[in-house]
């Protein structure tokens, strides 16, 4: 089954949509989890992890290789739920730690910021003059975590699959149009789309199994290719591979790494 991210901003429908889409689609809906996964393997409260994402460098500057350490856990929790397939989530960046997957379906909601602005009145009880200076102060931290944590501006829709805004309609029918665009064979898994998911998942696990040693280690993925970028000579190349089958020694003739070492 595909994999649905759905990327919005606070009180735009987008949980919503999300909610009632898994719910039409007999999908897992998940958000929050993500968070509260990552936490337990950071070793961290959840809410440190939550208050991140409003004021990012504060946070990671009290972490020696904080940002690289939260994005790596995070970004496995995600791996590990979602390829399973048939999940809806709404949250952090998962239209980042997906990218390269083919039957990954990423959507943006927006939604005019009267509407929003309503929205947070009637559910916050508060001012339309807070309401606003509310949602201008989160839009704003918003983009500054992901320009600082991933160097994206998340409004960008070419990072999107499918931009629905909400005035123009329902909740219902943007439910109905995402559940379309879900059954189009173009988002249906693959053989290639799996293994494409696979190098990811693989690339998250060696990320935090290497970080503990090396804490500026890079993982990736670049041309169907891991990519593992170190800092250190050719003699520490050596110890690093070893340390690399033996952390993916199942899974070693299924991917291609290739070890990049700078001084």
């Amino acid at each position: 089954m595909p994999v649905i991210t759905i990327s919005r901003g606070a009180y735009s429908s987008g949980r919503e949509v999300a909610e009632r889409l898994a719910l039409k689609m007999g999908y897992e809906c998940i958000s929050r989890e993500i968070v509260l996964s990552a936490s337990k393997l950071f070793n961290i409260p959840e809410m440190t992890l939550i208050r991140a994402v409003h004021d990012a460098p504060s946070v990671f500057d009290h972490f020696s290789y904080g940002k690289q350490k939260y994005v790596a856990y995070v970004r496995l929790a995600m791996l590990e739920t979602a390829r399973k397939g048939g999940v809806v989530y709404h949250g952090l960046a998962g239209h980042y730690f997906l990218r390269g997957v083919p039957h990954v379906l990423k959507v943006r909601i927006l939604a005019d910021m009267e509407a929003r602005v309503a929205e947070e009145m009637r559910r916050e009880y508060v001012s339309a003059e807070e309401a606003r200076r509310s949602l201008i102060k989160d839009d704003d931290a918003r983009a500054r975590w992901s320009q600082y944590i991933f160097g994206i501006n998340a409004s960008d829709p070419s990072l999107y699959d499918l931009v629905l805004n909400i005035r123009s309609v329902e909740i219902e029918e943007a439910v109905d149009i995402i559940a379309g665009a879900a059954e189009l064979p173009c988002f249906q898994p693959t053989v290639e789309s799996r293994k494409a998911m696979h190098r990811l998942h693989v690339a998250a696990r060696l990320q935090v199994g290497l970080m503990e040693s090396i804490p500026s280690i890079k993982v990736d993925v670049e041309n169907g290719k891991i990519v593992v970028t170190a800092k250190g000579h050719w003699a520490q190349g050596k110890k690093l591979l070893a340390k690399i089958d033996q952390l993916i020694d199942a899974e070693k003739e299924q991917v291609r790494i290739e070890l990049k070492l700078s001084d």
